[in-house]
């Protein structure tokens, strides 16, 4: 069990943005877009070795429900219908402080690809 845990959850008002304060007191402003592709789901990790899916189109994806999972995650809903991924702590942790690296990975993958962080219209 991690020694950190949050003291401050707070959505944003535009709902794009997971605000958490640490017991450390170090805190983190996490997009919702961020937190929806790099989902722990098995939707989006898969099931095993080599099922990571790269998810396009959710430039502009929300936050709809932060609901706690016992005493060391939350699941977060979106407002595409996602809702199956339990965010930890340490994960959430991971998020705020390689959140930069880790998205722009993601974005590298996107391009990869040729996906795009936008919705098809």
């Amino acid at each position: 069990m991690s020694d950190l845990w949050p003291t401050e959850l707070r959505v944003s008002k535009d709902r794009q943005t997971l605000n958490i304060t640490f017991n450390d007191g170090q805190a983190f402003p996490i997009p919702a877009e961020m937190m929806r592709v790099l989902s722990p789901s098995a939707e989006v990790q898969g099931h095993g070795p080599g099922q990571k899916v790269t998810v396009p189109g959710k430039r502009d994806v929300g936050i709809r429900a932060v609901t706690p999972t016992g005493n060391y995650a939350v699941r977060i809903g979106f407002d595409d219908g996602h809702d199956s991924g339990i965010f930890t702590w340490t994960y959430l942790r991971e998020l705020g402080e390689r959140g930069v690296e880790l998205f722009a990975e993601y974005e590298q993958e996107l391009a990869d690809k040729g996906l795009s962080r936008d919705a098809r219209r």
